[in-house]
């Protein structure tokens, strides 16, 4: 199983466009696949026709009212997968969150918690904002890799240093696992000199990371989210679907980075605890102190006898010095 985050801090780039078609694309091919909107503006959430003003349980209550993130997901009978939609009220979440304890972990608890009773999902892609705030950093804390859609224009290229210095601080801080897994051109207007030249300065950074799919320009893709459906569903043979379904093949052929599913937790029944609470705590004996009026214990004295000191009238050996102020002749005492 494999968790996505799909993220460039750059808006238009089709990041959306590419969670929707993507997931669509692997779902067709029998892989069980879950969407996650963490964006506010819910463009996840409109492009297969859910309006995300009036969703009961979205991403924002599992961020802010701790809900879990079973109660948010909904089944897309049309499209085989599923979605967490997203709410405008997300917009506000960071100043909501501005004083929650681990804040940063907040979705990645919730999808290890999802996973325990979802061990079949094959993949999860989180639709990202296009900015470097507290959601995201939950999107990338979650995940195991990031797949940044690039518009291939100049523009494009410029933050993509930024984009690598925060991926590598969520590693080096929250998360050591994640990692750039995929570049992914998109909106590319081919045999144009411009998209080869873009083209040509993404993989000489970033070499066999960049996608062999390119997503050409297409005015279907588009079309789609007015209908709420994806390309697979609204326009199968359009060009779009070709290079969706192509980069299902390519994600597929993928190593990649496979989540360590986490351990179905003990079940405790009621009893058990209750047992625990009113079991009586024995703590262990205290070391016995000493009374104050009680004798330290004697240390025994060494045995070894000191040094004799020569008596004042016994003879000196041969060849010692004299006294100092002694001439060898015997001093009268004084009067």
């Amino acid at each position: 199983m494999r968790v996505i985050a799909v993220f460039n801090h750059k808006g238009g780039v089709g990041k959306t466009t590419s969670v929707a078609n993507l997931g669509a694309a692997l779902a067709q091919k029998g892989k069980k696949v879950l969407l996650v909107d963490i964006d506010p503006q819910a463009c996840l959430t409109v492009h297969f026709g859910i309006d995300p003003e009036i969703a009961d349980d979205t991403i924002y209550q599992v961020l802010c009212k701790d809900r879990p993130l079973a109660g948010a997901v909904q089944w897309l009978e049309r499209e085989k997968l599923h979605l967490a939609p997203s709410h405008l009220d997300l917009a506000g979440a960071e100043l909501e969150l501005a004083t929650a304890m681990g804040r940063e972990r907040i979705v990645r608890d919730a999808i290890d918690g999802y996973l325990r009773d979802h061990r079949d999902l094959d993949y999860v892609f989180f639709d990202c904002p296009p900015s470097l705030g507290l959601l995201t950093i939950n999107a990338l804390t979650a995940a195991e890799e990031v797949f940044v859609p690039l518009q291939t224009e100049f523009l494009a290229l410029r933050g993509l240093g930024k984009l690598v210095e925060l991926i590598a601080m969520v590693r080096r801080r929250l998360n050591p696992n994640l990692a750039i897994t995929g570049i992914l051109p998109t909106l590319s207007r081919t045999g144009t000199l411009l998209a080869r030249e873009v083209q040509a300065e993404i993989t000489k950074h970033f070499g066999s990371t960049v996608f062999q799919t390119r997503i050409r320009n297409n005015v279907r893709l588009a079309e789609a989210p007015g209908h709420g459906r994806s390309i697979l569903t609204y326009a199968p043979r359009s060009k779009g679907a070709e290079d969706y379904l192509a980069l299902a093949d390519e994600v597929e052929a993928m190593q990649g980075c496979h989540r360590v599913l986490p351990a179905p937790e003990p079940e405790i029944s009621v009893q058990d605890i209750l047992a625990q609470v009113e079991s009586p705590r024995i703590d262990p004996p205290l070391p016995e102190s000493r009374s104050p009026e009680s004798p330290l214990p004697e240390s025994p004295l060494p045995e070894s006898p000191l040094p004799e000191s020569p008596s004042p009238e016994s003879p000196l050996p041969e060849g010692a010095p004299l006294p100092s102020g002694s001439n060898g002749v015997e001093q009268p005492p004084p009067a």
